[in-house]
Parts: structure tokens; sequence; C-alpha cells
């Protein structure tokens, strides 16, 4: 997500911060470099006029230009700029005083649509909420059997019904289930087309004016860069969208729909769908993204992330072992499962500040597959003292895993150096481990 574009943008921001005192024609220059490399993120082109306006009127001002770290301070406008831009804050969906909460969701055909819908679906059911969702594609039979598929993974009641053929029908029904379930999320799933037509339209406005949806939802596939734009404006002049999800985000290096289809629409994107998996469903954070996009990382989302894997109980437990020096390999592949459960490792490292600069930097899946068969070849007694791996215990180690004896002292060596590592924390009065740390 937003890979080139943050490349672009910290060559530019590392030429002003070389320089000591900044002319007007230094900011010229840069934004003109800044400009470019919006656009070739494809990002609307009005969108970037207006975006280097209103840097360029903050950035030549004399407090500016004349400060002791100028640089630094167009960093600062840009930042700031680049955050209003994509929606200044957080915006969640709002929920209605008397449920159920109903929220329509709107898209095109092949836009995730019913996969985002059940994601949703799972975002309100960990909040302690009880949604239910609605097949309401009545055009498209695999729809109905996808979202009931989709609905027994998360343990989500489905509403559907294959005989009904009018979905104002079933969507009102829907309603009256929920109110006998005592249901306060329901989350209409409706039909979508390849393209935007007139009878899509007719039926999704014949809904809205049925049901009153508390929000209407538009789901966008962010790989379509301008396309997604533009389709979220026509949504939006003939429906009337409350706020949207973008998904595939994590496909979309350039990133181009996210940073215009907030200025085009006037409305918020609420979440992003950063993969395939039913759990990778994010809030939508204009202030972090606009720090990921600058280069600076988003340590908070690091910190959420790992805070939905790691129990405060376990962390507390963890760390007892760890001040006790009894931790043991078993708790090292404890550890790295619930590191891989956070998501593709790539997403965690680019949300620390400064990974993204490191060339060359990959985390291959399968090296934790090897270091988890590694570890389970070894004894009990093996994985509680490591100093009883010998030679012979090692290749025998090896030949269990599958693997070489290389590969099991590269594993040891981590190991110990990690258990050295957490020492430090020990070495410390009264310090204690970060409740975020994986480790």
């Amino acid at each position: 997500m937003f890979e080139s574009l943050t490349e672009k943008l910290e060559s530019i921001f590392k030429k002003l911060r070389s320089r000591g005192l900044l002319k007007e024609e230094d900011v010229d220059l840069a934004l003109k470099e800044v400009r470019l490399a919006l656009l070739e993120a494809d990002v609307n082109f009005k969108v970037v006029k207006e975006f280097i306006q209103k840097v360029k009127e903050k950035a030549v001002g004399k407090e500016v230009l004349e400060s002791l770290t100028p640089g630094q301070q167009v960093i600062k406008i840009v930042n700031e700029e680049l955050c209003s831009l994509l929606g200044g804050s957080n915006s969640r969906i709002q929920l209605s005083p008397n449920p159920p909460t109903v929220i329509m969701m709107v898209g095109l055909h092949g836009s995730g649509k019913t996969t985002t819908s059940a994601k949703l679906a799972r975002f309100f059911k960990k909040e302690g909420r009880r949604p239910m969702l609605v097949a309401a594609d009545l055009q498209r039979p695999a729809a109905i059997d996808q979202l009931i598929t989709l609905g027994s993974q998360i343990d989500v009641a489905v509403f559907h019904s294959k005989d009904t053929k009018d979905p104002v029908t079933l969507c009102e029904e829907s309603i009256k289930k929920a109110k006998l379930e005592a249901r306060d999320i329901l989350i209409l799933d409706t039909a979508g087309r390849l393209h935007i037509d007139d009878t899509l339209m007719a039926e999704l406005k014949h809904i809205k004016d049925v049901v009153s949806p508390r929000e209407v939802i538009f789901v966008a596939d962010a790989m379509t860069g301008q396309d997604a734009v533009n389709i979220a404006k026509s949504f939006n002049e003939q429906i009337g969208i409350d706020g949207i999800i973008l998904t595939k985000m994590d496909g979309d290096a350039r990133g181009g729909a996210a940073i215009s289809i907030r200025s085009v629409t006037g409305r918020p994107i609420k979440f992003i769908g950063t993969g395939e998996k039913i759990d990778m469903l994010e809030p939508f954070y204009p202030e972090r993204v606009a720090s990921r996009i600058l280069g600076m990382g988003d340590v908070l989302g690091l910190i959420e992330q790992a805070q939905k894997t790691f129990e405060q109980k376990e962390a507390e437990k963890l760390q007892e072992k760890i001040l006790g020096e009894s931790f043991t390999f078993d708790d090292l592949k404890e550890q790295l499962k619930k590191i891989r459960s956070m998501g593709p490792i790539e997403n965690i490292l680019n949300m620390i500040p400064g990974m993204n600069k490191m060339k060359g930097l990959t985390v291959d899946e399968k090296e934790f597959v090897k270091i988890e068969a590694i570890i389970n070849s070894m004894t009990s007694a093996e994985k509680r003292n490591h100093n009883l791996l010998n030679g012979s215990r090692r290749r025998r180690i090896a030949t269990g895993s599958g693997t070489t004896v290389t590969d099991v002292n590269r594993v040891v060596k981590q190991y110990v150096e990690l258990k050295k590592m957490l020492k430090m924390f020990k070495g410390g009065k009264g310090m204690k481990l970060p409740k975020f740390l994986p480790f």
C-alpha cells in the first residue's frame, strides 16, 4: 500500500532536510516533485492541484522559510494537509438509537462487497454486537451461497430466501426477523453489476427508500484506481452514500484511490480491506495512513494489532518467565504463532518507522514453518535447556525436522540472542516489558 508513493516522497523530503535555510524556489521545486509523485500514484488531477496549492500557501510563509528546521516544517505541513485530504479523523459507522442499525452495502460486482459484508459483521461481533447478514443480492444465486458460507465461518446468522424474487420485500422481512432475534446490526448485501446501469440504480434506490438504512456504505476495489473514484462519485450522486470501504488495499502499491476518493465524493473512508482473510478489515485512520505514506510508519496500528493477539494475562505470564530466565523453545514457538496470526509479516514490518527504507528486507513465511518443525523435533529436556544441544543431537533434530544442521544452528543461535536481549529488561529496576511486544 502506497509503496511507490512513499519511496518518491521520502526521496524529495531527504533533499529538503539536507538544506539549511530554504528559499521559496526550493519549496516550489520540492512541491513540483510532490505533484508529479501524486499524479504518478494515480491521484485525481484536481485533488493534486488543490493539495499543492494549500501546502504552498502555508509552506512559503516567512516563519517557515526562516525557521531553524525549515525542511521539517514543510514536511509537517505536507503531513497535516495529507491527513486533512484523507478525512482528518477516523469516521465510524453511526449506530441507530433504536436497534437494529441497518447498514446497506452497495457497489459493483467484483469489488468484494459480499466478503466485506461478512468482514464487517465479524468486526461488530468482536465489539460485542449481535449482527445479522442479509443476502439481498437476488440476481446471483452464488452470492447467496457465498454469504451463507462466510456467515457460518464467523458464526453470524444469514437471512436469505431463494424463493423471494423481490429484494425490497426480503430486506423488509429481515428487519422484522432482526427485531424478533434482538439483533442490533443488520448488514444488507445488495446486488451489484459489472457496470453502472439504470436497473441497478433503480433497485438500490427502491431498497433505500423503503428500508431507510442508517448508513449506505459504498464498497470499492482500490486496485481500479481512478475508476473506483468515478464510480463512487456516480453512486453518491444517484443514490447518496454515507461512507466508503476500500478493498484490496494490500495489492495497491500506488494508493491513488484512497487519496482521491474522500475529496471527490466528500464522504469518509470508514474501513480498508488489507487482505483476503476474513479478519483483514481495518478502521481507516487518516493520520496514521498519512504517516505511512510519508514513511513515518504506523506504530499505533502495530500496537493495536498486537493487543488483539496477545492477551493481558498471557503477556504477564510470559513476562514472569522472561524475568525468571525460564523462557523455553516452546515459549518461542508459541510467540511465533501469535506473530503469524497478526497478519502478513510484511504488513507488520511496514508499520515500524524506517523499516520500509531497508531495501531487500524480505520475510519468508516458510522460515516460520521450518523453525516450528525444528522445535517440534527436540525432546522436552532440550526445549528447556539449549546447552544439551551438542553436535549429535543437532544432527538428529535436523533429520527429524527435514532441515539441515545449519538451519538448526541458526535457530539455536537466534534463540540464545533473543534470551540475551530479554535479559536487558531484567536489568532495569522495576522495568516491565511493554504489553504490546510479541516477546
